[in-house]
């Protein structure tokens, strides 16, 4: 497989809109399956439901969407690099596809076995908390956990993005706090809503409306410049913690195989889908920037930041418990 991904980043621009043809058949001439390997409730849903309604229309069929979840992941991922490259099964994942490989120590880096397809959206990972713990910025944050050690912090998994930036902070922030992994965002959602844990690092599209409504605070952000959709929200660098920024990534992925001309397509097609006014405007709303761009664009990204989490892994000595 490790040929065929790297193939993939070798090859250039997008096709011709032609459908291609496999065999005698039009591809694509039954439902396409995004898989999603967390549950639902959270960006990762959020964004392939979204691209996956425009891509419907665009295609003449429908995108389903399956949530495969379990193991930070990676039960998803492995069953969308295990399924047979036909172009009817796609991976919407996020960049736990280049942490998860290095924290849960696999033999194998999904952002080399699958093709890259399509680079989808940009967002940070918001440092919110619940408003009985009282605080109201990072420092007051930080002062309180230095008085009461190990207060947990709310991911969407082990091995998420999340758990690094959270476990990053911690160290730089010198306090001992205790991750609290969720399979998915949806029910961290609802256990930091209820007070249940009192902080979190999760993406803000589940978590937006509520702090709107004054139901959660957010006292920062992972990015190295605020989001245009929360600009009065300070970056973890505002706070003093130079460095530790970790800009999450949505994208799509095909397993290692795929024909070109439909990785080509399928390029071309959720490029258009990213500048439908009403995709653009369920980002906004979302808090997502849609990016866009090349399968080598993609490529590039994706294993940049699977080295930039083996050293992280290594730094912050992260492991599966």
């Amino acid at each position: 497989m490790k040929g065929a991904g790297a193939a993939a980043l070798a090859g250039g621009g997008v096709s011709s809109l032609a459908m291609p043809a496999i065999g005698q058949a039009k591809w694509p001439d039954r439902p396409v399956r995004f898989i999603v390997p967390l549950a639902p409730g959270g960006a990762i849903d959020f964004v392939a439901r979204q691209t996956g309604e425009v891509l419907s229309r665009h295609l003449g069929q429908q995108v389903v969407v399956e949530n495969r979840t379990g193991a930070g992941g990676t039960i998803g991922m492995d069953a969308a690099m295990k399924s047979t490259p036909d172009g009817y099964t796609i991976l919407i994942t996020n960049d736990n596809a280049a942490s998860a490989p290095h924290i849960l120590s696999l033999s194998y880096d999904y952002t080399k076995e699958m093709m890259p397809v399509c680079d989808l959206g940009h967002q940070p990972q918001v440092f919110a908390v619940h408003p009985s713990l009282e605080v109201s910025s990072v420092k007051e944050y930080v002062e309180n956990a230095k008085k009461n050690p190990g207060v947990g912090f709310a991911t969407s998994g082990v091995g998420s993005n999340q758990h690094v930036v959270g476990a990053w902070f911690a160290k730089e922030a010198g306090i001992k706090l205790e991750h609290v992994p969720y399979r998915g965002a949806g029910q961290a959602v609802n256990d930091l809503i209820a007070g249940h844990v009192k902080s979190a690092f999760l993406g803000p599209t589940a978590l937006v409306a509520h702090y709107r409504a004054g139901r959660l605070k957010f006292i920062g952000q992972s990015s190295a410049k605020r989001a245009p959709t929360l600009p009065e929200v300070p970056t973890l660098e505002d706070a003093g913690y130079k460095g530790v920024v970790l800009e999450a990534w949505y994208a799509a992925f095909a397993p290692a195989g795929t024909p070109k001309e439909i990785v080509d397509l399928l390029n071309s097609e959720f490029n258009k889908a990213l500048k439908d006014p009403r995709l653009v405007d369920a980002f906004t709303k979302g808090s997502m920037e849609p990016i866009g761009g090349t399968p080598q664009d993609l490529g590039k990204l994706a294993q940049a930041d699977s080295a930039k989490y083996a050293r992280l892994v290594k730094e912050l000595n992260i492991k599966v418990q």
